[in-house]
């Protein structure tokens, strides 16, 4: 079980977050930021094809729709899925595999900006 609640330092543009438990059961547990309101969603299962790791950030705002001029709640997310056979992987590369795919989105020549421009 990871510490509760989760501190996390702020890293421009972010501020620090303090993700607390606001629900837990067997498969894992949804945190809330104090300041922001946004949810961490943290769940395991296992089956007999390995294991699977699921991340969710939440986050929540009350927009105005360009359409009708009316206030709405929008809601944006982001997730990380980890997938591990049953054999053939080790702790470790699965930590590289996941890295590897953290620094290439992170890269110059792709970034976040670029994916979210629809380019692939």
């Amino acid at each position: 079980m990871l510490i509760d609640p989760i501190p996390v330092a702020a890293s421009a543009p972010n501020p620090a977050y303090s993700w607390a438990i606001t629900k837990m059961d067997s498969y894992g547990t949804v945190r809330r930021d104090t300041s922001t309101g946004n949810l961490l969603t943290i769940n395991h299962s296992t089956n007999k094809n390995g294991d699977r790791h699921y991340v969710k950030l939440t986050s929540s705002v009350d927009a105005v729709n360009p359409y009708t001029s009316l206030t709405q709640r929008q809601t944006a997310t982001v997730s990380l899925s980890i997938a591990v056979p049953p054999f053939g992987f080790t702790e470790t590369a699965m930590v590289n595999l996941i890295k590897a795919l953290l620094d290439t989105i992170a890269d110059s020549d792709v970034t976040t900006t670029k994916l979210l421009q629809f380019q692939s």
